[in-house]
């Protein structure tokens, strides 16, 4: 059956191609006049791509594509009923654009960054009300934070990548960076310049660490990397660059800008470098100084390196000094510009991409390029109150990118500031003599708030502002696959709490204190979390309390179930934050009691949120683990890429980064075999010591939290049955109803 819908699906596309015959009620705009039979491009590859996402619906649409013009990208919508949806667009990722567009706002369903509910999608597809159109309001359309390769999963395969490539392009990205094997060319090029194979091979660091070893922050650490994991990750990023070509999308690939290893001026003399100094702890690699007599030749052993492996592209990221990099005496102005006449005399005409981060791009270095060939991402769009920041002034007419970073290390948290989105990206827009160009999508882990990304993309095809509340309402609406007010009442819910936090510093919400290091008085799990709520932790638990009434016909879809999990946990989390002030007036009381009856609360609630999450394959420890376990090729490799999964959500490096560098738990997370198997025993051995100390009457004892946490890291997986807990199980409905029985009998929840 599969077959014959690819060949139906085959013979429109070829039709629409050719202008040949159709099947009998089929049909088929010929070429444009002038133009012969030849097709702007080939929309093979988003035929292809439309199977995987709609394997059963495929065959039900005709692509058509439509060149170019000096417009952008457009794309627009016909026909459907008794026909094929005729989508018409100007590339394949638009292509796929338009399908999701249509899927959204015809078909009413969803296909979200996670959850679906495309089992509500009826047999013939609902008829588009004459032509729809829609153009990009903007030409870049930009995804992915440097830190994705590492918090969204580092070991992921080509299949999780070209998934995750397909709904980009559904929801109108058409920019991609691509991280994944980026050592290759710093591996060949280097050998040329006085160090051996292997001694590169331990300087790069192991797969989940390599994002900041590329930011000059760090180097070696859970290395080395093997030749054949090094050369079977350069295969799989050439892969995703292959696949983001395809579809007429455009991979970002990292650019050189002076990271060298240690002796670089030894084996090169002549050579000027910089030492950069620390970085929390780490030491960061050194920096060849651009200006110098050997940097354009390194760059350009690099670049050759590069375009032999990946490809070529138009679009290269990177960063100098990122967080406290050293100048020292180098030029930064200078030193700009060597940098972008490296980069384009091995790509001319290529744009640098550099994300505008604290106080990059500075002054100088933006003095010393062609602000012309920038495009700097907006980091910090939505993170200050409005007018703090002014990029057309700041940056002098460099075009720029409006981005958001929701989300820090991956935690599990809802929410995001989108209100400013709403407001600003359209003011900054229309703005008399503005620079913006385009969206950068930036959290620092993707896949987690599917609400939050289908808002954010959709800012750049939206011909005027969006009306937040409006938009959520409509989401709501779709996301399940039909209007339920149950839905609209907890879609609204959580708009009025975690999706319209202020811009007041912070662009992300709280994380969980379930995972954070044990005490009475701790406020975040990360060092640079915000320590206190961002919304009323009310609206999270009323909005439970709305999905668990959505009809049952709206609760057989994965989006629900993705949804409620996600919600549950959240409530759950939340209410931890009013729990521990109560263990901490129970102690301080020496009421030893009430302790014991308190703290056994917070381990009963850790149990549950357990047994919630691992209802839902997102939430689960053992997938991250098998995933790393995957790419060794004997035990102890296999046992080294384990410890670098395990070390990145805890200690995250040694002893000095983790504890005076304050890095333990930046990228912490509520799974499922992480609350239990780590986050949970902390607690224990910690309400352990308080009641130990009532008892004797002396002080609770000192816990070396970094020896227990590293010992966590450094656990191994049978290495015959692998890490366990990669399947879920149990019904998330029952066990969110659960968590929700929990919160109405506890008098700890927030009522107000």
């Amino acid at each position: 059956m599969g077959r014959r819908r690819a060949t139906a699906a085959t013979v429109l596309l070829t039709a629409a191609l050719l202008g040949c015959c159709l099947p009998s009620g089929s049909s088929a705009a010929p070429p444009a006049a002038g133009s012969g039979v030849a097709a702007p491009f080939d929309a093979g590859p988003a035929l292809a791509s439309l199977r995987r996402l709609l394997p059963d619906r495929a065959d039900r649409f005709r692509l058509v594509p439509v060149a170019r013009g000096e417009d952008g990208d457009r794309f627009s919508l016909s026909g459907g009923g008794p026909e094929a949806v005729e989508v018409r667009g100007t590339s394949g990722a638009t292509l796929l654009g338009g399908v999701g567009w249509y899927l959204e706002q015809v078909a009413r369903v969803d296909l979200g960054w996670p959850g679906d509910s495309l089992n509500r999608l009826p047999a013939t597809l609902p008829a588009v009300a004459g032509t729809v159109s829609r153009a990009a309001t903007v030409p870049h359309r930009y995804a992915l934070n440097d830190t994705d390769a590492g918090y969204s999963g580092p070991y992921r395969d080509f299949a999780a990548y070209r998934h995750e490539i397909d709904l980009l392009a559904l929801h109108g990205v058409n920019e991609v960076f691509v991280q994944t094997g980026a050592e290759w060319a710093y591996h060949q090029a280097l050998q040329q310049f006085g160090y051996g194979e292997e001694e590169l091979r331990a300087w790069i660091p192991a797969p989940a660490h390599q994002s900041w070893w590329l930011l000059q922050n760090m180097a070696g650490f859970g290395g080395p990397e093997s030749a054949r994991l090094l050369d079977a990750r350069a295969a799989l990023g050439r892969a995703i660059a292959d696949q983001l070509r395809v579809l007429g999308m455009t991979p970002v690939l990292p650019g050189f800008f002076g990271t060298v290893p240690p002796g670089f001026a030894e084996h090169n003399p002549g050579a000027r470098v910089v030492p950069q100094g620390s970085w929390v702890g780490f030491a960061r690699p050194d920096w060849l100084d651009p200006t110098g007599p050997v940097f354009d030749r390194l760059a350009a052993a690099y670049y050759r390196a590069q375009r032999q492996r990946f490809g070529d592209s138009t679009m290269y990221k990177m960063d100098l000094l990122h967080e406290g990099g050293v100048l020292g005496p180098v030029d930064a102005s200078r030193a700009a510009g060597a940098v972008q006449g490296a980069l384009r005399a091995a790509h001319p005409g290529a744009t640098w991409v550099i994300l505008g981060w604290q106080d990059n791009p500075s002054a100088a270095v933006l003095d010393g390029v062609d602000r012309s060939g920038l495009l700097i991402l907006d980091g910090l769009a939505d993170r200050y109150p409005q007018g703090r920041l002014d990029r057309d002034r700041q940056w002098r007419g460099t075009p720029y990118a409006f981005g958001s970073i929701d989300n820090f290390g991956g935690h599990t948290s809802i929410g995001a500031n989108t209100a400013a989105w709403v407001s600003r990206f359209q003011q900054q827009l229309t703005a008399p003599g503005s620079a913006l160009r385009g969206i950068a999508y930036l959290p620092e882990a993707t896949g987690g708030d599917p609400a939050a990304f289908e808002l954010f993309t959709e800012l750049a095809w939206q011909q005027g502002p969006i009306d937040q509340r409006a938009w959520f309402a409509d989401y709501a609406a779709r996301r399940y696959g039909a209007p339920d007010p149950h839905a609209a009442a907890a879609w609204e819910l959580l708009r009025q709490g975690p999706y319209s936090m202020p811009a007041d510093g912070w662009s992300e919400p709280q994380d969980g204190l379930f995972a954070a290091r044990p005490s009475l008085t701790v406020a975040s799990a990360a060092a640079w979390s915000p320590t206190a709520m961002r919304y009323p932790a009310a609206s999270v638990r009323a909005a439970l309390d709305q999905l668990l009434q959505v009809a049952p016909a709206q609760q057989d879809c994965a989006a629900y179930r993705f949804d409620l999990v996600d919600v549950a946990r959240q409530a759950l989390g939340n209410q931890a934050r009013e729990l521990l002030p109560r263990i901490a007036a129970a102690y301080a009381a020496r009421d030893r009691a009430t302790l014991a009856a308190l703290t056994g609360r917070w381990h009963d609630d850790e149990l549950l949120l357990d047994q919630l999450l691992a209802s839902d394959a997102h939430f689960l420890l053992g997938r991250w683990l098998a995933a790393a376990r995957s790419w060794g090729t004997d035990a102890a490799e296999r046992d080294q890429l384990e410890y670098d999964a395990r070390s990145l959500l805890t200690t995250w490096g040694g002893r000095g980064p983790s504890e005076d560098g304050q890095l333990h738990d930046y990228a912490n997370r509520e799974w499922s075999g992480l609350l239990t198997d780590l986050y949970a025993q902390r607690w224990s051995v910690y309400f352990a010591t308080l009641d130990d100390a009532l008892a004797t009457g002396g002080e609770p004892a000192a816990v070396d939290w970094y020896a227990l946490d590293d010992a966590w890291a450094h656990r191994t997986s049978d290495d015959t049955t692998g890490p366990t807990g990669t399947e879920p199980t149990g019904d998330p409905v029952a066990l969110a109803r659960a968590v929700a029985a929990t919160l109405a009998n506890s008098p700890y929840s927030e009522t107000d």
